[in-house]
């Protein structure tokens, strides 16, 4: 079963569930900004994509960050301490499609070819 992690009311994530919901496929939510995030499953998803990728550099919440918080995203210890810290900067949606494979945003094409 697919995992979307996010947050609930991201329009971004608002046209997953509509996509999702359309084509009846099953899946659950994870609400990181209601439930958080662990470091376990942040390290996963590191090993997927570039910590500068799964971090959104053009968010208010990273704008927000000061200088040290942003140099600190080259180093995987310390993104993932922003991340857990600051669970709005990660980028929406990242899909856990299962099987250890993973997406991240939103590209409808890219997810109907994977879906």
């Amino acid at each position: 079963m697919i995992t979307l992690y996010g947050i609930k009311n991201c329009d971004t994530m608002q046209k997953a569930f509509k996509w999702l919901d359309a084509k009846k496929i099953r899946y659950s939510f994870h609400n990181y900004k209601e439930a958080g995030i662990d470091k376990a499953t942040l390290e996963l998803w590191l090993n997927h994509f570039a910590a500068d990728k799964l971090i959104n550099t053009k968010s208010t919440t990273y704008r927000g960050f000061t200088d040290a918080e942003k140099a600190g995203i080259g180093n995987k210890a310390k993104a993932i301490i922003s991340m857990m810290n600051n669970t709005s900067v990660i980028k929406r949606p990242v899909w856990d499609l299962g099987n250890g494979q993973f997406f991240l945003g939103w590209d409808e094409e890219e997810l109907s070819k994977l879906i």
